[in-house]
């Protein structure tokens, strides 16, 4: 346990070491094992965070993402949370003004996150196998530039689906009960 454990510390650092050496616009700590962002990381990267635009957490066991990463990573385009223990979003990412993208796909969102649909360069958002049943349609389909949302298996209640196809640019609110073909 101790040297998996150890392998993933090393697998962290090497990859946050990469980016910071090549000042890269990107950070891809997928499938590390993290339960948080790690706080050290916040000082490494300090010289960085303000030109990233690029973040993967994917398939980690985060149970949430904090203000302070929020806040360090301002100027982020992509944000990749999918497989994760996430259940809501703190208030700071309505401050996210250049966020295109974001995958909150296999978490534990209960209801829609709200903020989202404040953030007018917001493209896509992929809320497929959570717990969602109820969804701010009037306000997504108020969203000039939101091209996707994906609602895919998640509880949708009947007049969410019902009411969500007229109003919504796109069709995905696709209940788990229908087979998918």
């Amino acid at each position: 346990m101790e040297k998996k454990m150890g392998e993933a510390v090393a697998r962290v650092a090497k990859k946050v070491n990469e980016t910071v050496e090549n000042q890269a616009d990107s950070l891809d700590l997928a499938d590390c094992k993290l339960m948080t962002f790690p706080i050290a990381l916040y000082k490494v990267m300090r010289h960085v965070a303000e030109g990233m635009h690029f973040i993967t957490l994917a398939n980690n066991e985060l149970k949430s993402v904090t203000s302070k990463f929020i806040v360090t990573f301002s100027q982020l385009r992509e944000l990749n949370l999918e497989g994760n223990y996430i259940h809501h979003l703190p208030e700071e990412v309505r401050t996210l003004l250049h966020l295109k993208m974001i995958n909150l796909s296999r978490n534990k969102f209960h209801s829609f996150p709200d903020q989202l649909t404040s953030l007018q360069a917001l493209e896509i958002i992929n809320l497929e196998e959570n717990e969602i049943t109820d969804v701010p349609i009037e306000k997504l389909a108020s969203m000039e530039s939101l091209q996707s949302v994906n609602l895919k298996s998640n509880p949708l209640n009947e007049e969410v689906r019902v009411i969500a196809k007229p109003l919504i640019k796109f069709d995905l609110l696709t209940s788990p009960a229908v087979p998918q073909v």
